[in-house]
């Protein structure tokens, strides 16, 4: 794998998958929500053959996010098999097919079909390259974030067809985030604890966190079995009371992760913070459930939305453009500043609703920092995913 890397020559972009994804994750962020502000706040009207929210949906979670998912997954796929990166003119490829699915979504409502194959063609083969890379170096351990990578892909086809078919789309959008959500889940379950426990050893602090166990497979069961009942039943009491049980049991995981003893690295802690915001949507999506009058299930989906998918892939992101780039692991100033408005701006958007002022200005206020976050982060990490590693 190593000597594969040396003998690599080519653009620096293409050199391995963060740098390609995770850039162009943040660019797409930077627009996408700045795109939306305009839309809810002008006439300006989007060619797409989607409404105008599914759009912003879509995208936020098969654009982005799926950026996001292939910038993770083709940088870990070497580290989990020993096998050579996808790199060079492959992964120039698969971006340049990532950046076509974005002008097809956008420009669909003039080739609705073909759009949705070039979109939805891109989960499909980025699932395909993780099952032959596990299956070929024998890593059955990451079998299931294989399964649940073809599960996203299968969203998005789902996402396209019921779109095309003219369906209802609000069942769909929740299976979409469900997958996402188990996805997030299962990662966060490995990493958080992990990185954790590295930076703990490093710096002599104890007790440790403990390592992924049955606690966390059955926190993932009843992750599985709440979401399926919101897929399937999302206003009804016992989904309420579901996701009440839901919210203590990932607050219980959280504390055996014990994160509060990550404070003197951001870089670690913002692990925690980004996984924070998944218990909090459980949480408030019972109490929306339960108690409609109290909070809106739409408010509550945005820490979801906002909070965990924002925070969290901004926080794998830039701990791993760190690292692979040969740079310390350690949050600057500008790194912290980022973590900072993406987090304000998800509290804003879901509290938006209660607070009292315009509730349009509050969301525009919202979208700004948070869009603000990524510009930031493509002006500060962008120079890193385009230039040499840093070996010395």
């Amino acid at each position: 794998m190593a000597a594969a890397e040396k003998e690599y020559s080519g653009p620096v972009l293409f050199e391995r998958g963060y740098r390609t994804f995770f850039l162009g994750a943040g660019l797409f962020a930077g627009f996408a929500i700045p795109l939306w502000i305009a839309v809810l706040s002008t006439d300006i009207e989007i060619p797409t053959n989607f409404s105008a929210r599914d759009y912003h949906i879509h995208e936020m979670i098969f654009g982005y996010l799926s950026a996001v998912i292939a910038g993770f997954l083709l940088t870990a796929l070497p580290n989990w098999t020993g096998r050579p990166a996808i790199v060079g003119w492959r992964l120039a490829l698969l971006s340049a097919l990532w950046v076509c699915g974005r002008i097809a979504v956008i420009t669909s409502a003039s080739w609705p079909m073909a759009a949705a194959i070039v979109d939805a063609s891109f989960l499909v083969i980025v699932a395909a390259v993780a099952w032959r890379e596990v299956l070929a170096g024998g890593n059955i351990r990451n079998v299931p974030i294989c399964l649940m990578i073809s599960l996203v892909a299968l969203a998005n086809v789902t996402y396209h067809v019921v779109q095309l078919t003219g369906d209802d789309m609000a069942w769909v959008e929740r299976l979409a985030l469900s997958v996402i959500t188990l996805l997030i889940a299962l990662v966060g379950g490995r990493v958080i604890p992990n990185f954790s426990t590295n930076w703990m050893k490093q710096n002599n602090i104890s007790p440790l966190p403990v390592a992924f166990s049955l606690f966390d497979k059955i926190a993932l069961l009843a992750t599985v079995i709440t979401l399926i009942s919101w897929v399937a039943t999302p206003d009804a009491v016992h989904t309420g009371y579901l996701f009440s049980a839901l919210f203590v049991v990932h607050v219980v995981r959280m504390f055996r992760w014990r994160g509060w003893q990550t404070f003197g690295e951001p870089l670690v802690l913002i692990l925690h913070v980004g996984y924070m915001w998944l218990p909090v949507w459980f949480g408030l999506t019972g109490l929306a459930i339960l108690a409609p009058d109290l909070f809106s299930t739409s408010s509550a989906l945005h820490a979801l939305t906002a909070g965990t998918i924002g925070m969290m892939p901004v926080a794998i992101m830039t701990r791993a453009i760190l690292g692979h780039s040969g740079r310390k692991l350690t949050a600057n100033r500008a790194t912290q500043l980022i973590y900072v408005l993406i987090f304000c701006g998800a509290l804003l958007r879901v509290f938006a609703e209660t607070l009292p002022f315009d509730y349009l200005s509050v969301v525009s206020a919202s979208g700004t920092l948070w869009a603000g976050g990524f510009v930031l982060f493509v002006f500060v990490y962008g120079r890193y995913c385009l230039t040499e590693k840093i070996t010395s």
